[in-house]
């Protein structure tokens, strides 16, 4: 239940901001953020298709994959909920899940992703996000590590064999 509405927080959260940055005038963006010494610049950008612009002439395609992918993640996490522990998954899935409503709102109701700020950092400058983008990168970084982690630790094959037993096993 507090996954769920973790999910519900992000979601919304990401909505609001998308609705105050639609409330304003377009041709007040771009501008910096007050308070932020010009470190992050708003936006009012609208994306229709990937991250990037990518396949934004195929955006049925678009919302159907995004479609089927936040529901695989949902039914994964629902998966994981039976069992204990495991909750930096959770808490990862949680993040995706939740960036990936809001986006997946966006999507399906206006045809398009706001997207709000960037970080006048470097090459980051160039690419304009949203809260649920941090989310699902956040939560995808996560389950990278928590996966890369688990196959440190699982022993390989050959861990309980010795070395001429392996020799052995290679020919």
């Amino acid at each position: 239940m507090v996954y769920a509405a973790i999910i519900g927080l992000l979601a919304s959260g990401d909505l609001w901001a998308k609705w105050r940055i639609e409330s304003q005038k377009p041709e007040d963006f771009p501008r910096p953020l007050k308070g932020t010494k010009d470190k992050v610049w708003l936006y009012r950008n609208h994306n229709e298709g990937f991250p990037f612009g990518l396949m934004k002439k195929q955006s049925q395609l678009v919302r159907t994959l995004s479609l089927a992918v936040t529901s695989g993640l949902a039914g994964a996490l629902t998966a994981l909920l039976s069992k204990k522990g495991n909750h930096l998954p959770k808490i990862a899935l949680t993040l995706v899940i939740g960036g990936s409503l809001s986006n997946l709102y966006d999507r399906y109701m206006r045809h398009y992703v706001i997207d709000y700020f960037s970080l006048r950092l470097g090459p980051l400058k160039k690419v304009v996000f949203n809260l649920g983008d941090i989310c699902i990168f956040l939560g995808s970084g996560l389950l990278f590590i928590y996966k890369l982690c688990q196959e440190i630790r699982r022993p390989s094959d050959t861990d309980s064999l010795d070395t001429m037993d392996y020799l052995k096993a290679m020919e």
